[in-house]
């Protein structure tokens, strides 16, 4: 195989548990259902493991309602959030297709009874970081997007949305209150109708007459 396949491959490996044929794990894998996505969580005993490097799956079998259901997992798919061994068990296969002719208790494998320490998880080694570290090609994507938001917070507005000038500010309601406001409008200056006399003009006496 070559080298760069080789090593695009080994950047897509997964650090999953160690476990084998016989072993009753819980994998807990994504469904996409419309626009949702949800986790679920399936149960059962590895039947087998095929394959090696990124094309490896898995077997899993489990009983409902008394009908077997088998189901094939990639084991380094992404979809696949968590893979979690519930027990180990006690066989001498690789493959165990012999349980598909089995009903009942007939179709449970016996448990690994540990005579020492309980041991610590054990993880397949692999080029995949932690769920805890950055995945290959993450960082990257983060600093396209960022790249792209700057862009569009920086690019100009367009000159139909330019600020239109509508003259001076209106007068805010405080300059109206500061306005003075002991003036009588009784005072206020009213013009003069056409034909009559100021109202502080004398009045003529009545044996006066005027001389034009």
């Amino acid at each position: 195989m070559s080298g760069v396949i080789e090593s695009l491959e080994r950047a897509q490996l997964r650090r999953v548990p160690a476990f084998q044929a016989g072993d009753r794990v819980r994998v807990h894998f994504q469904v996409v259902e419309g626009n949702r996505r949800r986790t679920q969580v399936f149960e059962g005993v590895v039947l087998k493991r095929q394959g090696n490097g990124v094309r490896e799956t898995f077997t899993v079998r489990k009983q409902s309602f008394g009908v077997g259901v088998e189901r094939t997992f990639p084991l380094h798919s992404p979809k696949i959030e968590k893979i979690e061994v519930a027990a180990r068990g006690d066989v001498r296969r690789a493959k165990l297709y012999y349980l598909r002719d089995r009903v009942g208790r007939r179709a449970r494998v016996r448990e690994r009874r540990w005579t020492g320490a309980v041991p610590e998880d054990v993880y397949v080694e692999g080029a995949m970081p932690p769920d805890d570290a950055p995945r290959p090609g993450e960082e990257e994507l983060a600093e396209a997007s960022a790249a792209e938001e700057a862009e569009t917070n920086a690019a100009p507005a367009p000159e139909g949305d330019a600020a239109v000038d509508t003259g001076p500010p209106a007068e805010t309601e405080a300059e109206v209150a500061e306005a003075p406001a002991d003036v009588d409008p009784g005072d206020a200056e009213q013009p003069e109708a056409a034909g009559e006399e100021p109202a502080d003009a004398p009045a003529e006496e009545p044996g006066e007459q005027s001389t034009s």
